[in-house]
């Protein structure tokens, strides 16, 4: 291989600048995110992704291995997460209404009021951190990126 289609394959110095601050930022813009959400909500991110994909849910519902999927976790991580939500009442797991060999996951009246609890300073951090650090144009352009990177990784 020549140095020449190596610099064809491989990111050039300035790509990899580019590569790294936007792993860094999106980092440093998660973990400022999370500890917000926890301070002001003692939610973690994770909690409220589930919250979220639950309220989302019809009937508040849905089984461990969608809820798994739809919020991008492997199962086991998602079983021990859900026995620290369900000491604290924020969900419940019921065996499956309709497949005995599966269970649920359901929202409870807590778990309900904790998220909508967070909505706001949690909406309001987002709009905060991200959205008002972004002209109209960047903005629009992030979510052209997103959707790109999305659609390469299939």
């Amino acid at each position: 291989m020549t140095r020449t289609t190596r610099r064809r394959v491989l990111p050039t110095t300035e790509e990899l600048r580019v590569w790294r601050g936007f792993i860094e930022t999106a980092e440093a813009l998660r973990a400022e995110l999370g500890a917000r959400l926890q301070a002001e909500c003692a939610l973690s991110p994770g909690d409220y992704a589930v919250l979220l994909a639950l309220s989302e849910a019809e009937e508040r519902r849905l089984r461990s291995s969608q809820l798994a999927d739809d919020i991008g976790w492997e199962r086991s991580r998602l079983s021990h997460h859900l026995g620290r939500m369900e000491k604290r009442g924020l969900i419940r797991r019921e065996e499956c209404r309709t497949d005995n060999r599966g269970a649920e996951v359901v929202l409870t009246t807590e778990g309900s009021a904790a998220f909508r609890g967070a909505t706001v300073p949690h909406l309001t951090a987002v709009r905060e951190l991200f959205v008002d650090a972004l002209t109209p144009e960047q903005l629009t352009a992030a979510g052209e990126i997103a959707t790109a990177l999305r659609a390469k990784l299939g």
